[in-house]
C-alpha cells in the first residue's frame, strides 16, 4: 500500500507537536518560521531542495 504524503504536511506536524511537547514559545517559533523563509531566498535554497529531494527518495525505496 502506498501513502502519498506531502513534505509540508509532514513538517507542519513536526512543528506542532514540538510547539505542542516542547513547550516552544510563540516568538521563538515565529523567530524559526522567518528563517526558514529567509532561508529559502539565499544560495544555500538549491542544496535544501537537493537534500530534501534525496531524503525523501531515499524513504521511498523499496529494500
Amino acid at each position: 500500500m502506498t501513502v502519498n504524503l506531502p513534505v509540508v504536511l509532514v513538517l507542519g506536524i513536526v512543528a506542532w507537536l514540538v510547539f505542542k511537547f516542547f513547550r516552544i514559545r510563540w516568538w521563538a517559533g515565529l523567530a524559526l518560521i522567518f528563517f526558514g523563509f529567509f532561508l529559502a531566498h539565499t544560495f544555500v535554497a538549491p542544496a535544501i531542495t537537493s537534500g530534501t529531494r534525496t531524503g525523501v527518495q531515499i524513504v521511498n525505496t523499496r529494500h
